[in-house]
């Protein structure tokens, strides 16, 4: 017998029946319908941790309906995002169509652990200093490898790795079979979401939506900035492309602990 969760995901499954992550009117007519994001339990066995099961009913629902080419709302560890499998060009394109987004403007890939990284690009810094920025709020943008989708971002040579600081991203990205392509669950130019009600207008056209809570402040701008965004595609050097949430520390790893020179950015 299905759980009370199995039957919500089961529900989700009909109402994306067809094309999934796409925008028919039967499909996105099913998902108004249902108007209720899937709450993420927590794994643990905690008092305040009781549903494994659930979990993990979650996390292979969400890896499924990527896996077949859906766009699923996620939580990080700084604002909410929209992940699709990253060596999929349809994928690619559903997540470009769905931001509104200029075709010129790149996605960052998301990943499980450290150590994939170097399976999609190529590494010119210590791994000890990949783990000390990693997992968390951070963006590292280095020179790409031939291992990633040629689809993804095809104007420029580098990509932006993130490995969120939250669990349920981490675990979705290393049941995949590859990365992740993750951008922010927002329309272009509109502010970063930090609720799934901030973000209801992309609800039809999501295969699934996790709802992880608030993430931080609501009323806080700076909760909104998103990671820090630094590239260190350059022997011996970092350049700030976004200050982002975690500046401070970021530059100080960058800087103090490994002798990095700071860069003016182009942009």
């Amino acid at each position: 017998m299905l759980s009370a969760r199995g039957v919500a995901l089961a529900g989700w499954a009909r109402a994306a029946e067809g094309t999934v992550g796409g925008a028919g009117p039967g499909w996105a007519g099913g998902l108004r319908g249902l108007r209720r994001p899937l709450p993420l339990p927590l794994p643990g066995p905690g008092a305040a941790q009781r549903d494994p099961q659930g979990w993990q009913e979650t996390l292979s629902a969400t890896v499924t309906a990527l896996r077949e080419g859906g766009l699923v709302a996620v939580p990080t560890d700084t604002i909410y995002g929209i992940a699709a499998l990253a060596q999929s060009s349809q994928a690619i394109k559903k997540i470009y169509n769905l931001k509104g987004r200029n075709g010129g403007k790149p996605l960052a890939i998301c990943l499980g652990d450290v150590e994939h990284i170097y399976r999609y690009c190529h590494v010119n810094v210590p791994e000890e200093l990949l783990r000390d920025l990693l997992p968390g709020p951070v963006t590292l943008v280095l020179q790409r490898s031939e291992g990633l989708n040629k689809d993804l971002n095809p104007f420029t040579s580098l990509v932006g790795v993130r490995i969120p600081n939250h669990t349920f991203i981490r675990e979705v990205a290393q049941a995949c079979s590859g990365p992740l392509a993750l951008t922010s669950a927002n329309i272009s130019t509109r502010a970063s979401t930090l609720t799934v009600s901030e973000f209801q207008d992309l609800w039809p056209q999501l295969s699934l939506v996790i709802d992880g809570g608030a993430i931080g402040d609501i009323q806080s701008p700076e909760c909104r900035l998103g990671s820090t965004v630094v590239d260190l595609s350059v022997s011996g050097k970092y350049t700030i492309i976004r200050p982002g949430c975690a500046l401070t520390p970021t530059v100080e790893i960058l800087g103090k602990k490994y002798g990095l020179t700071s860069e003016p950015s182009c942009s």
